[in-house]
């Protein structure tokens, strides 16, 4: 993609969403963190049925230290891996409690030494919480970046270092949620809609795909 593009290719985007939103369900840091750290290899739309039902009864990490491992992993059975998951966040909640009072941390770093915490979702909580220039490079801004030509990588770190150096600065905050919805939607992995992409015009994906008959 050329980088004259890039502009427009934000500029309309944000024309028809200006205020993107993460469509994990939160009211709260730790919701949010903990619904990031249950969504790796899983749907949105999973991990919000399952926090439906944990969240009014345990949404601190004080509250869920109480509850325990084993009534926490019945909340969380719906998601993938969800032992694995309930493991790390209980030990995420007794770190968050012996060591930050009970709050999110602000740092990456402070973020990253979670268990269940990588670059991703640490990235995730700094951007949509603390509203820091991140961005959180998953399987859909991976392959966006690289099909459209935006940020092409190897590997995610990659991607994520040439979108922090090639997104103009008045779209960071929100680029992350353009850009997951745009491939969760629109540029998705199998069968890219290029007939209704309102960006098709800034990307470098040749052919195009037909309107469906």
């Amino acid at each position: 993609m050329k980088r004259d593009f890039i502009p427009p290719f934000f500029a309309t985007l944000q024309a028809a969403n200006p205020e993107p939103k993460t469509e994990l369900a939160y009211t709260s840091p730790f919701e949010l963190l903990a619904a990031v750290l249950l969504s790796a290899q899983a749907t949105d739309l999973s991990v919000n049925k399952a926090t439906r039902v944990l969240y009014p009864v345990a949404n601190t990490p004080q509250k869920i230290l109480k509850l325990g491992l084993p009534e926490l992993e019945g909340y969380l059975k719906t998601i993938g891996l969800f032992r694995s998951k309930a493991k790390n966040l209980m030990e995420t909640c007794r770190i968050l409690v012996e060591q930050h009072g009970g709050e999110v941390p602000r740092t990456r770093e402070e973020l990253e030494a979670l268990p269940g915490v990588g670059r991703k979702t640490a990235n995730v909580v700094l951007n949509v919480v603390f509203g820091e220039p991140t961005m959180a490079v998953d399987t859909h801004i991976f392959r966006i970046g690289n099909r459209t030509g935006l940020a092409p990588g190897k590997t995610p770190l990659d991607v994520e270092l040439k979108l922090l150096k090639r997104i103009p600065a008045e779209f960071m905050l929100h680029a992350h949620n353009w850009l997951i919805l745009h491939g969760r939607y629109v540029c998705v992995a199998r069968t890219p809609k290029c007939w209704e992409c309102a960006v098709a015009k800034y990307c470098d994906y040749k052919p195009k795909t037909p309107l469906p008959k």
